[in-house]
C-alpha cells in the first residue's frame, strides 16, 4: 500500500482539502485498497477539530466528503508510515524536515512542485479564497496520483 500524508500549518484548510480530494480521486478509480491518504499539521492549534467551514463548504460543492476528518499534529512516526509527505508551502517543508529530523529526504516535497506552477498553495485561512486553493489542490492531486501510479506499475 502507498501512503500519502499532506501537511500544512493547522490541518484545517489546505491539507484536509488535499486529503479529501485525493481520497475522492482514489475511491472513484477503485484504488482505495492500494492508496491510503491522511493529513496533519505542523502546529497543535487545531488538533481534534474538523476542517475549516470554508474547506467543508467548498468540498461539499463538488460532492467531496470530509466525514470523520479531525486535525492532528505531525509525529515522528509519520516518517516511517508514509511514502510521500507533501507540504503545502516552503514554510511547511522546513517545519516538516525539522520536526522529523530529515533535512533532505526525497519523500518530503512541496505539493505544487509536481505541477507547472511550482509555488506555494495559498492558505485560505488568511486569503479567504477557498476556490483558488481548491483549484490548485485538484491540479496537485491529479499530478500526485499520476506520479504514484507511474511509480507502482
Amino acid at each position: 500500500m502507498v501512503c500519502v500524508l499532506f501537511v500544512c500549518l493547522g490541518n484545517i484548510c489546505r491539507s484536509p482539502m488535499a486529503e479529501a480530494v485525493l481520497r475522492d480521486m482514489v475511491e472513484k478509480r477503485g484504488l482505495s485498497s492500494a492508496i491510503k491518504v491522511d493529513s496533519a499539521a505542523t502546529c497543535s492549534w487545531h488538533v481534534g477539530e474538523q476542517p475549516h467551514k470554508g474547506t467543508r463548504e467548498k468540498l461539499k460543492e463538488f460532492g467531496i466528503s470530509t466525514s470523520g476528518m479531525k486535525g492532528r499534529q505531525l509525529s515522528t512516526d509519520d516518517f516511517e508510515t508514509f511514502d510521500y509527505i507533501v507540504g503545502m508551502d516552503n514554510s511547511n517543508i522546513q517545519n516538516i524536515r525539522e520536526m522529523l529530523g530529515q533535512p533532505d529526504h526525497p519523500k518530503i516535497f512541496r505539493f505544487l512542485d509536481l505541477t507547472p506552477h511550482g509555488k506555494d498553495v495559498p492558505d485560505p485561512y488568511y486569503t479567504g479564497d477557498f476556490q483558488e486553493t481548491y483549484e490548485l489542490v485538484v491540479e496537485g492531486c491529479e499530478a500526485l496520483l499520476n506520479k504514484i501510479l507511474s511509480e507502482i506499475k
